[in-house]
């Protein structure tokens, strides 16, 4: 199912630092990220959650290699959230993290100075503005924006997989990446740096249907079998979740579809705040989508939260189509700029 290479932008590529606890779907956002060719991945941080950070490191070196991607930055984060233990996801991602891939062990070395230096570093060095995108707790990005608060300055935005309006997945209101360190994540929201939360309301709409993914386990490019085993593997997980269509889901990919391509994505900006409270609640974004004012504003209680761009609605066949075009159109010629990736050996 391979295609030919994608057309060149006319733009210049969007510089990204993509932080991530690389599972199944944070494998395909690498893959997508990777290939794109608005996209300049400058540097990959890793975090716990979806598996330990050792592991999450492990795998992202051996996803770039099956990538044949270039030399690009990667660092080890943090290993735990702000408060408390990590609790990860192998139930869902597998032991590995990977669906039980077996990749094989990368030569490649991760930067020596770890994520918040890699990071710090990637975006004050940056000739333009950095996005960075999120798709693991916020645990590393709420650390570098306490630790150095000067990269807001060169920070175009953040745009995080993280939140719900509707339901959670690690409980019954809040989703896996802010419930794992919610600390990080209200930190993150009351930054001041404009933020795109990519939730679950959208995350569960872009599917690859089988069909399509069984093409893609037996395609000849080791990154497209790749991402077409990682696909049924979410299958498999998904199967029996009602909003979720007949296939896998592209995931947290999805969210990096909509850097390279914004139109995708249909947002409102409205307040978020971050529950922290111990008991159910606990990890829920509550997003105040009222028009008229509410009796706390009428008797003087603090306004609900930070101003954030929600995504509520996601263009899932055209992004589904990008997604699968990228990956299947082989390696990008590396960007012009490598200033950031001398840092990594």
């Amino acid at each position: 199912m391979s295609n030919p290479p994608l057309e060149p932008s006319t733009t210049p590529p969007v510089p990204v630092v993509l932080d991530v606890d690389t599972g199944v779907d944070d494998a395909l956002a690498l893959m997508f990220a990777v290939r794109h060719p608005a996209i300049d991945v400058r540097a990959i941080t890793c975090v716990a959650g979806n598996t330990d950070v050792d592991q999450v490191v492990t795998n992202s070196l051996a996803v770039l290699d099956a990538l044949d991607a270039p030399d690009v930055a990667v660092a080890r984060g943090a290993e735990q959230p702000l408060l408390g233990g990590s609790r990860d996801a192998r139930h869902v991602h597998g032991a590995d993290g990977l669906g039980g891939q077996r990749l094989p062990s990368s030569s490649r070395m991760p930067f020596a100075g770890g994520a918040l230096e890699l990071m710090r570093m990637t975006i004050l060095d940056s000739p333009d503005p950095v996005t960075l995108v999120s798709l693991a707790p916020m645990t590393n990005v709420a650390l570098l924006l306490r630790a150095y608060p000067e990269v807001k300055e060169n920070l175009r935005g953040i745009v995080a997989m993280g939140g719900a309006l509707e339901g959670g997945n690690a409980t019954p209101v809040a989703e896996f990446n802010v419930w794992h360190d919610p600390e990080a994540a209200a930190i993150v929201l009351a930054s001041g740096v404009p933020v795109t939360l990519y939730g679950l309301d959208v995350f569960s709409r872009v599917v690859v249907e089988a069909e399509t993914y069984e093409v893609l386990r037996d395609d000849p490019d080791p990154a497209v079998a790749l991402a077409g085993r990682l696909l049924a593997h979410s299958h498999e997980v998904i199967r029996s979740d009602p909003r979720v269509g007949h296939g896998g889901l592209v995931g947290d990919a999805g969210a990096v579809c909509s850097v390279a391509s914004p139109g995708l994505l249909t947002t409102r900006r409205w307040p978020v705040h971050v529950a922290l409270a111990p008991g159910l609640t606990r990890g829920q974004t509550v997003v105040d989508r009222r028009y008229v004012l509410g009796e706390d504003a009428v008797h003087g209680v603090d306004s609900l939260g930070h101003l954030v761009d929600v995504a509520v609605d996601v263009d899932h066949e055209a992004t589904r189509d990008l997604f699968l075009t990228t990956i299947c159109a082989g390696p990008q010629a590396s960007h012009g700029d490598d200033t950031a990736r001398a840092v990594q050996r």
